[in-house]
């Protein structure tokens, strides 16, 4: 009878977890409702603690197990899209982000069982999942999207005061609230327990949905732009990735069909005019850029524009003398005994000033890089074939901003996969960008969420910064955002367009592009003291337990 009630329990723990992953699914863009945001893990929280309880009637591994049974289903159901582009990287980016989430989980479950003996101990798991999310932004397998502070982005008016806390704050919100709900839950809402504590922690969860979710909507309809306006215009030229862009259409005739759906909107008044990453495919020498025929062409549109200015994603090359320092990522000819570098690069053109280069630094793992590099390098040519340049590109340490003069904007140059980073944009602005244009390619994933959510998650930066964005896509949603988040125009998917919008630009610097993702920091810290401590006491009671052996002995 006990072991036929075991494998009941087991399986209803095992519906919970289930249940956890499938709310946390429908909690994401692009259609998602965030707000299941704040009763997705209370299910998963019942089964640690359920286990935690009854730990003589489960394996130690029980909670790595089923909190990766719903990481795995938020993973897959949100993120499956990777597929379209790579079965293997879709795979290995699923089960391995669902591994290390349930790792995170279950770390939580072991410094509860040890050091708070299962009681109480809840908010631990906020400082371990931040510290998670915080150090998983900067590794070589970063693999940010899901990120729980991401799950608002559709809904930009509830997170205003992301531009003190990043999404990071949002992940407090939410932790916190799950856990408040689970709390309530154990106190049977007063009926079973006391009413009193029920009451508490029901007014304490109203508060903590309400009070910042009114704060950021009072915040959303009082903030205004000041009037600093900049023309721009964004082209999405549809080339297909996959059969046409590195492929069966040239560079020339690529560039051509850009300048003409250019050529509809740019007009004297036009300040910007911003094409797409890798709108110019096949490479250019960076010392010889002057010469390229097709940046010439680029010039030409310039000259008869004076006050434009070009923003163009390229594939840029840079080749290393004799004796030079290579860098990490450089590649060998043999036939021609050299050394080289490819870089993913934003170009800058203007009337007054020599091209100025970006090149992208924060890659996409197995992608643009091979991860840890000084080991794996010799795997580099088994690299995923997913933008057009395999390998490990090229990166670079600062970030560059576009423009000077004083009436000029200046402009922080976000290429594709940047654009989920949010510490990382706010480089930017502390080197004086006062507009965000990000440029992309984001036709990989077909007519699914991932396009979607990826330019949902730049309506996030312009809240971080309070900066007004211009986004050019190859494909997928080009448009603009204004400071608050809210998309002002967009275009729709799998369709040569080009838009045209004043945006203003804005040099204040919030709070949280002055101090960046200084949550995710103070998580770290406290991480690091609580495993610390956990190791701690594992240590001195594995040496009472000696001590005590030998004196029987």
């Amino acid at each position: 009878m006990l072991y036929f009630f075991t494998i009941m329990k087991k399986r209803y723990l095992f519906l919970m977890a289930l249940l956890s992953g499938v709310l946390l699914s429908l909690s994401w863009p692009a259609h998602g409702f965030p707000f299941l945001l704040f009763v997705a893990l209370v299910p998963l929280l019942y089964v640690e603690d359920f286990i935690a309880k009854n730990k003589h009637n489960f394996i130690k591994a029980s909670v790595l197990f089923y909190s990766y049974v719903t990481f795995l289903i938020w993973n897959l159901l949100t993120t499956y899209w990777i597929y379209y582009s790579t079965g293997f990287g879709a795979v290995m980016a699923i089960v391995i982000n669902s591994l290390f989430m349930a790792i995170v989980f279950h770390l939580y479950h072991l410094v509860r069982r040890t050091i708070f003996k299962s009681k109480g101990a809840f908010n631990v798991l906020i400082a371990f999942w931040i510290c998670f999310e915080y150090l998983h932004l900067s590794w070589d397998l970063s693999w940010p999207w899901l990120n729980l502070g991401n799950g608002f982005a559709n809904y930009p008016i509830f997170v205003q005061w992301y531009s003190f806390t990043g999404v990071f704050g949002g992940d407090i919100w939410i932790l916190s609230a799950n856990i408040l709900l689970y709390k309530l839950l154990l106190s049977g809402f007063g009926m079973f327990r006391s009413r009193k504590r029920a009451l508490l922690l029901g007014v304490g969860l109203g508060l903590w949905l309400v009070v910042p979710s009114a704060l950021s909507i009072i915040s959303y309809y009082t903030y205004h732009e000041s009037e600093n306006p900049y023309t721009c215009v964004v082209v999405q030229p549809n080339v297909d990735p996959f059969n046409e862009k590195f492929s069966s259409m040239s560079e020339e005739m690529q560039l051509q069909k850009m300048l003409s759906l250019a050529r509809k909107e740019v007009d004297e008044k036009t300040d910007y005019l911003i094409f797409p990453e890798t709108a110019l495919p096949d490479g250019v020498v960076e010392d010889e850029i002057n010469q390229n025929a097709h940046v010439d062409s680029l010039k030409a549109m310039i000259q008869q524009f004076p006050k434009l200015k070009i923003v163009i994603g390229i594939s840029s090359y840079i080749y290393y003398k004799p004796h030079q320092q290579l860098s990490v990522t450089a590649r060998y000819v043999k036939e021609g005994d050299y050394w080289y570098d490819v870089c993913n690069t934003a170009m800058y053109l203007s009337a007054d000033a020599s091209p100025v280069l970006y090149h992208k630094s924060k890659l996409v793992p197995g992608v643009e890089m091979m991860p840890f590099p000084r080991v794996l390098k010799p795997l580099e040519k088994y690299a995923i074939d997913l933008g057009g340049m395999t390998g490990s590109n090229a990166t670079q340490e600062t970030r560059t901003v576009f423009g000077t003069g004083n009436n000029n904007a200046k402009i922080a140059p976000v290429i594709c996969y940047e654009s989920i980073y949010g510490d990382f944009l706010t480089g930017y602005m502390r080197n004086g960008a006062s507009l965000i244009f990000i440029i992309t390619n984001d036709g990989w994933w077909e007519n699914t969420p991932g396009y979607r959510q990826h330019f949902q998650y730049a309506r996030l930066r312009a809240v971080e910064n309070r900066r007004s964005i211009a986004r050019a896509a190859n494909t997928g949603t080009s448009g603009f955002i204004n400071q608050r988040g809210d998309v002002l125009m967009s275009t729709e998917y799998w369709t040569p367009d080009v838009r045209k919008m004043t945006i203003n630009a804005n040099t204040h610097l919030t709070f949280y592009s002055r101090f960046g993702d200084y949550l995710g920091i103070i998580a770290m810290y406290v991480t690091i003291a609580t495993l610390l401590l956990q190791i701690t006491i594992i240590l001195l009671t594995k040496r009472k337990r000696i001590i005590k052996a030998k004196r029987k002995t």
